[in-house]
């Protein structure tokens, strides 16, 4: 069994201020210790009852100069530079307060914010880090525009970008890390950057108020005419605008020689921890951006959600159970052909795990259907609950002494059939800690390394009245 490896979080608080690049607002960040499977979450401050938004990918709501969230009606824009900073040097959960709507643009990079962090100091949990281990390839692809992302198997989280302007300033560059470990020192000082003719654009616009030529690198893909050069001076508040031999917008010097390419592997690792699970697994992106990156963080969301819920619990039916079928009876009112859980085999705090193996003899098959045997799905959701009534008298000293009632069946899904021949293994969840003999809990019903069917279930137990 693999070392349990525990959530992190920062030990102080830590502020950094400075501008929004886009809305050239002065803005305070605050780091803030999180609590485990907290997550990111950014708060604003600034508003009334200091409304909070987790760093979700359901919450993509633009990503044309950066990837911008909102949660009814409370934005948060250009995150990904903050979250690469904070999955780059491996911290969990962090609550991020912020007076305006964009964290500070700083150098462009997410130098500043690793800085801060490493200051504030890393702690552990005491709670298990959930990781997402790649087993399949998983790939999307921008038809429009040629840009794929792509995930296969690792044995940790890689990263390689591709990228390809198709000018000749900035033509084909790439970049990788083979773990995150190497990103502080090869990726976080990788700055934004933009071309001169993106930036009369967004100059025209009223966008990058808060940019000046410390804070992205200008890449100048055209001539420059006197009336761009006033508007840029007059942008930047420069007395002079030059351009450098290697093509780059006045005095600033690249950190690397494929700067480019490392910054948009950052805006990879700041957007797919919108994710919201670490993954182990490498990541291919080719022509990357916010929108592509976002739309295959969406994708990979919902594989990992859809494998979470089709996660067949590993049973060794070989194995003597924890429970056989005599020792279930002792425990549950219920008789055959009534009595639809066999074993038992796993029985914590937190969940149950029974089976049932189906057999033509089954009375409901009599009837249900002739010519075509298909188990009941109301008879799933009804083992689904003795599996779950085990786990509740499992709390009390005398469970021959009460029975189990239901209280409400909600979400109920069926998606697949059970028939004769197949071997049904549930699993309990506890929801919520059982609370005057109610329990609370979600149950799964699998069969042939599927999931056929779901449900919320809560339950009473009571003491039967001859006890």
């Amino acid at each position: 069994m693999a070392e349990q490896i525990n959530q992190t979080t920062i030990k102080n608080e830590v502020t950094l201020e400075g501008v929004g690049l886009h809305t050239g607002k002065q803005v305070t960040l605050t780091f803030k210790p999180a609590t485990a499977d907290t997550g990111y979450v950014f708060k604003r401050v600034d508003l009334e009852g200091a409304p909070e938004i987790a760093a979700d990918v359901s919450y993509v709501v633009d990503t044309q100069r950066g990837t911008s969230l909102e949660k009814n009606g409370v934005s948060i824009q250009t995150c990904e530079h903050v979250l690469a900073a904070c999955v780059g040097l491996e911290i969990d959960n962090v609550l991020i307060e912020m007076n305006e709507s964009e964290p500070p643009i700083m150098d462009g990079s997410s130098k500043f914010f690793v800085e801060a962090l490493e200051k504030a100091g890393k702690t552990e949990l005491d709670a298990a880090r959930e990781e997402y281990v790649v087993k399949d390839v998983i790939s999307y692809v921008d038809e429009k525009t040629g840009s794929e992302l792509v995930i296969m198997p690792s044995n940790e989280y890689e990263i390689t970008t591709m990228v390809d302007f198709g000018t000749k300033i900035l033509g084909t560059q790439n970049a990788s890390i083979k773990s995150l470990s190497e990103f502080k020192d090869q990726i976080s000082d990788s700055r934004t950057f933009s071309f001169l003719h993106e930036l009369e654009t967004l100059l025209e616009h009223g966008l990058i108020r808060g940019g000046d030529l410390n804070n992205a690198i200008v890449y100048v893909d055209k001539e420059l005419s006197p009336d761009t050069m006033e508007k840029l001076r007059k942008a930047f508040n420069k007395d002079e605008i030059s351009v450098k031999p290697n093509g780059i917008l006045d005095n600033l010097t690249l950190h690397h020689p494929n700067e480019a390419a490392r910054h948009k592997l950052l805006d990879v690792i700041g957007d797919l921890a919108l994710i919201g699970t670490r993954i182990r697994g490498k990541v291919i992106a080719t022509k990357p951006g916010h929108f592509v990156n976002t739309e295959f963080a969406k994708k990979l969301a919902k594989h990992i959600k859809d494998e979470k819920r089709n996660n067949v619990p590993q049973v060794d039916l070989n194995q003597p159970p924890l429970m056989d079928v005599n020792q279930i009876m002792k425990m549950l009112p219920h008789r055959p052909p009534f009595l639809l859980v066999d074993k038992i085999f796993e029985l914590t705090d937190e969940y149950v795990i029974g089976t049932k193996g189906v057999t033509m003899n089954e009375q409901f098959f009599n009837g249900h259907f002739p010519g075509a045997p298909v188990m009941p799905g109301v008879l799933i959701v009804e083992a689904m609950a003795q599996t779950g009534g085990i786990f509740i008298l499992s709390t009390v000293p005398d469970p021959e002494n009460y029975l189990t009632y239901f209280m409400k069946i909600d979400k109920v899904k069926f998606k697949q059939k059970v028939v004769p021949g197949d071997q049904l293994i549930f699993k309990c969840n506890l929801i919520t800690p059982i609370r005057r003999g109610i329990c609370h809990m979600q149950g799964y019903a699998f069969a042939n390394g599927k999931l056929c069917a779901e449900a919320e279930l809560m339950a009473q137990i009571v003491k039967s009245k001859d006890a």
